[in-house]
């Protein structure tokens, strides 16, 4: 059922010229295509500081969960790739945030798809668009991809198609480096409503097949896991439950806004965080990932004080990835002062969280190194900047 296409067939080779092209003056390398190179004696994950969550890849500069928005952060220093698994309507695994592929792709250009609008109920609201499940894979494929947000750079849109669940977990493998990926389960109740399997599948059952045809095993830590490390994420509690009893690999629990249920089993905010609930989830869940702005609130654009869920979850072993961090001063609360770094600092030293969704992995990854570094390079550097500057106070003194 499930089909693997070449990179190459997903326009990339015409993308990495246009990034060599771009990036020359820089000179950073850019990552070769799957299966193009030797996956021995890779440099390992690091585990040693919060990990680097590229979100739908580096989407802050190229359209989100594209071929080449993978392959940047890669580039980039993110630790793991996220994405969106949803279903064709021919029971294909497809990267895609939205349900609807309104917002992220050229769909409104393409006439012959026009009778394809409907109206589904998605979590309770109902939800106009041209829905992922009422398209076959080959009409997914004669898509492109968009730039979601308007204020971001849109040179790009109309370039790259929509990938598949394995073309993303190749990018992965295929890096020169051990990168982790962390698909979620994505609108499971839709997808299930709406696309049927052979054999009475389940949509969950597809996406952990996945996983396993790649070599996705493990529990957290474990040395499978080291090999090729992954965290499953879900919105749905019980899809998490579920596929507990078929694999091991690390789960996330994501945590949606205050004011939204859960979408398969219908609880509140307040219960799905209560020490009840985390000391029921811990079974089958390693951490939570939930809204920044609902672990510390915001007022004015300015942020109040911390809730107690960060220590909650930790006092659970639970470990906590917040989402989104974004590079905008429109995304910047005031405390910040429209600087990245600050938030990564306030979040990482004094909110204690263990991983970092964010759309620009390349500034975290800069923040990272320059205050927790890992790469011999990155610590010369640090120490000879030291140096001149010790050097230079000196001067200043003598004089």
């Amino acid at each position: 059922m499930l089909l693997t296409f070449t990179m190459a067939s997903i326009g990339v080779v015409p993308f990495i010229f246009l990034l060599l092209l771009v990036d020359c003056c820089s000179a950073r390398p850019f990552y070769s295509l799957p299966s193009k190179i030797e996956n021995k004696n890779k440099q390992p994950l690091q585990t040693s500081r919060p990990y680097n969550l590229a979100h739908r890849g580096s989407n802050g500069e190229l359209p989100e969960e594209s071929a080449p928005a993978y392959m940047k952060a890669i580039e980039e220093g993110a630790d793991f790739i996220e994405s969106d698994i949803l279903a064709s309507k021919d029971g294909f695994l497809i990267c895609m945030h939205d349900v609807t592929l309104d917002a992220t792709t050229d769909i409104a250009e393409h006439k012959e798809f026009a009778n394809r609008k409907r109206t589904y109920n998605v979590q309770g609201v109902n939800t106009t668009g041209f829905f992922t499940v009422d398209f076959t894979l080959k009409e997914l494929k004669s898509l492109r991809l968009k730039q979601r947000f308007p204020f971001r750079d849109q040179q790009y849109n109309g370039k790259f198609q929509i990938i598949t669940f394995e073309e993303y977990i190749s990018i992965a493998l295929d890096a020169p480096r051990v990168v982790g990926i962390y698909p979620e389960i994505k609108n499971p109740v839709l997808m299930n409503q709406h696309v049927k399997w052979p054999g009475g599948k389940r949509y969950e059952d597809i996406f952990v097949e996945t996983l396993q045809k790649y070599g996705y095993k493990g529990s957290y830590m474990s040395k499978d896991w080291l090999r090729q490390p992954a965290f499953v994420q879900s919105f749905a509690p019980t899809s998490l439950i579920y596929i507990s009893n078929q694999t091991d690999l690390p789960k996330l629990f994501l945590i949606d806004d205050v004011t939204i249920p859960t979408q398969d089993t219908n609880q509140s905010f307040s219960e799905i965080t209560s020490d009840a609930y985390f000391n029921f989830i811990k079974d089958y869940v390693v951490g939570i990932g939930p809204w920044k702005d609902n672990l510390v609130p915001v007022v004015n654009n300015y942020l109040q004080t911390p809730t107690d869920i960060v220590a909650k979850a930790h006092a659970c072993n639970l470990q906590v990835h917040p989402y989104t961090f974004r590079s905008e001063n429109m995304f910047l609360h005031l405390n910040f002062k429209q600087d990245p770094f600050v938030e990564y600092d306030y979040w990482i030293n004094k909110i204690g969280v263990d991983g970092l969704f964010t759309d620009f992995a390349g500034s975290l990854h800069e923040y990272q190194e320059w205050n927790t570094p890992l790469s011999v390079n990155h610590e010369d550097k640090s120490s000879t900047l030291l140096r001149k500057i010790a050097s230079l106070i000196s001067k200043y003194k003598k004089n």
